[in-house]
């Protein structure tokens, strides 16, 4: 009854997630192109050269591969073996329910109670995830702040106004987030220091039945705690999957550059629009907007606005979104509504 309980919730959440999504995306649109020539922005879209396109989609796939291979690496120093295929489901999973949540808080929680259903123990699951989003945040940080520094000596103009107030506020998020990681992951003690602290502090703004969720908070703790003992024992598999990590945040930032050489330009050189993105993704990943829905769009606009011109911005922006994020949440929606069949003709196939 548990298990059936919790799918329920997961699926009611899932439906209104998705209803935030739809009106975010219409509401986004509708404010961008409300005073533009849509049918100029579609005209600009016939133009382009679709084998660039079709390499920006081989490149996200690629970015999903590269994760699913770092979390099926983890996975396997600690004997749990599962197959490239099985991890990119995970990956998917992942990306769907972190494209609709706000900060992609969601995504993770999902991957590891699909993991635990396929045989998984949580602990692993935990730990795997775990090591990857930390791999992640290493990667997303030490790329922003190589690209903020070329850009304050290339092209110091787009680091200016809005940019730059998001810019900093996006350093902080992703900053804060990857110190408290650590410090979860390293110090048990200043781990339960922060965590008496919040449970206060929620405590006194009038947060019920604190004390009953402290234990479990506790017993949660113990699988950051087992992140430190992996990264002591597997030093070489760690700096390896931070590797993996460089190489996947890489990916994700070269996409705008095949729509750019899609358009047929050429003034701006790869490297430049690599930056940009880098900037783009740090000043907008932190904001509490399922898929960053909104900001990526405007951000993109005022960024990008020298490198493709006013007339093909935002058709650019379009491209863009369309490749790194809209056609992919699609995808894995297909993935998980098949993963969610499959599972139920297994758990029918038990009872018979």
């Amino acid at each position: 009854m548990g298990k059936k309980q919790s799918e329920k919730n997961l699926f009611k959440s899932m439906v209104r997630y998705v209803i935030v999504f739809i009106a975010l995306i219409v509401l986004t649109f509708w404010l961008i192109f409300k005073d533009q020539d849509i049918n100029g922005v579609f005209d600009a879209l016939k133009g382009v050269n679709y084998w660039y396109i079709l390499l920006g989609i081989a490149i996200m796939f690629g970015y999903l591969t590269v994760q699913a291979q770092n979390v099926r690496k983890i996975l396997a120093c600690f004997n749990e073996k599962i197959s490239l295929l099985k991890s990119l489901k995970y990956t998917m999973i992942e990306f769907f329910f972190c494209a609709l949540t706000p900060g992609a808080s969601g995504g993770q929680p999902v991957e590891i109670y699909y993991m635990n259903k396929d045989g998984i123990p949580t602990p692993k699951a935990t730990l795997a995830v775990l090591v990857q989003i930390l791999d992640f945040q290493i990667a997303v940080m030490a790329i922003g702040i190589i690209s903020q520094a070329v850009m304050w000596f290339t092209d110091p103009s787009l680091l200016t106004g809005t940019v730059s107030w998001l810019l900093r506020v996006g350093m902080i998020i992703n900053g804060v987030a990857l110190i408290i990681l650590a410090f979860c992951i390293f110090s048990n003690r200043m781990t339960k220091m922060i965590v008496n602290w919040a449970l206060k502090f929620l405590k006194k703004i009038g947060i019920k039945n604190i004390e009953e969720k402290r234990a479990s908070i506790e017993k949660s703790l113990d699988s950051y705690q087992e992140g430190a003992k992996f990264i002591r024992t597997h030093r070489k598999e760690f700096l390896l999957s931070i590797g993996r990590a460089l190489i996947q945040v890489s990916l994700y930032y070269l996409v705008p550059f095949c729509v750019y050489k899609a358009f047929g330009l050429h003034d701006m050189t790869i490297i430049q629009i690599f930056n940009i993105q880098s900037v783009l993704f740090l000043a907008t990943s932190g904001l509490p907007l399922p898929g960053a829905i909104g900001a990526s769009e405007s951000v993109f606009l005022t960024l990008y606005g020298a490198a493709f011109g006013e007339r093909l911005v935002s058709s650019a922006m379009l491209l863009n979104r369309g490749i790194n994020f809209y056609l992919f949440v699609i995808i894995t929606m297909i993935v998980v509504m098949v993963n969610a069949v499959n599972l139920k003709r297994k758990e029918l196939s038990k009872k018979k």
